[in-house]
């Protein structure tokens, strides 16, 4: 089944201006049989958005507009497509009583949610990691060197998979090896398989899934989806879920990077995984 479980929407503010509808009728002329639209959520409202932009999400005043806007699109393509109601929710370190009490807010209106790490802690310091490379190179800096930034980073995804917002968990992690965004300017000289296995292993005992995210393949430093084919095999493994997820910020972005994902792993869809609980 051709499910497309991360993808963004107007309402982002670092993304493209293409409508709801541009987005919904491109993945209808896809063969999807369903996608998950993964706004950004806003903010905890005490955390001052480090990217030098300030626009990594949307607001919260926006989010009423955004589920209704959802809820009427829902009904207009229910005979073309299956359209679920997301967030992509960041896991900020430091944050977790402020997005338990907006996940319990929001989670009447979900279907699907994505949990993802964007934003790592340094002296004290907050750093929006994948913003560009002059970001990253200034958090290696600040951490001594880009190893200690891979580790911190899976640090803190394990940290999200371990931390537990009860019932209104989060199921998906996002874009699990996004350190590697930037990777032909900063390549790695050593292993992170340690950090990896744990996280596999954390997520298989929890009966978490993880996003195939095909953005890492259109990224021009990364060249490759989140995670790696060798991480993908290994998540079969301990069969763990695969959820495809373009990330798409336009339209045109549904479906990238489908075309490298290895041939011996098998990809699920929300579809299934939420009639399956």
């Amino acid at each position: 089944m051709y499910f497309d479980g991360h993808v963004h929407t107007p309402f982002c503010p670092h993304g493209s201006t293409d409508t709801f509808e541009m987005y919904i009728e491109r993945a209808i002329s896809l063969g999807m049989k369903g996608m998950t639209f993964t706004e950004h959520a806003p903010l905890p409202q005490t955390f001052v958005d480090p990217a030098p932009t300030k626009d990594s999400s949307m607001t919260h005043e926006q989010l009423g507009k955004y589920f209704d806007t959802l809820r009427e699109l829902k009904k207009y393509y229910r005979s073309k497509i299956e359209i679920f109601t997301g967030l992509e929710v960041d896991f900020i370190d430091g944050y977790e009583e402020e997005t338990n009490t907006f996940l319990k807010e929001v989670w009447p209106e979900l279907d699907d949610a994505i949990l993802s790490v964007h934003f790592l802690k340094v002296k004290n310091n907050y750093f929006c990691m994948d913003y560009d490379e002059n970001v990253f190179r200034d958090l290696i800096e600040q951490s001594g060197s880009l190893s200690a930034v891979y580790s911190l980073y899976f640090q803190t995804v394990k940290k999200s998979i371990t931390h537990s917002f009860g019932k209104y968990q989060p199921r998906r992690i996002g874009h699990m090896t996004l350190a590697k965004k930037f990777q032909s300017l900063f390549p790695t000289d050593f292993s992170y398989n340690n950090e990896v296995e744990e996280i596999l292993t954390v997520l298989s005992d929890r009966n978490m899934y993880l996003d195939y995210n095909g953005a890492g393949a259109v990224k021009p430093y990364c060249l490759e989806p989140y995670p790696s084919n060798w991480i993908i095999k290994e998540a079969q493994k301990r069969k763990i879920p695969l959820v495809y997820g373009s990330d798409a910020h336009s339209a045109k972005g549904l479906g990238q990077g489908l075309d490298q994902f290895v041939s011996t792993a098998t990809l699920t869809s929300p579809l299934l995984l939420n009639r399956a609980e």
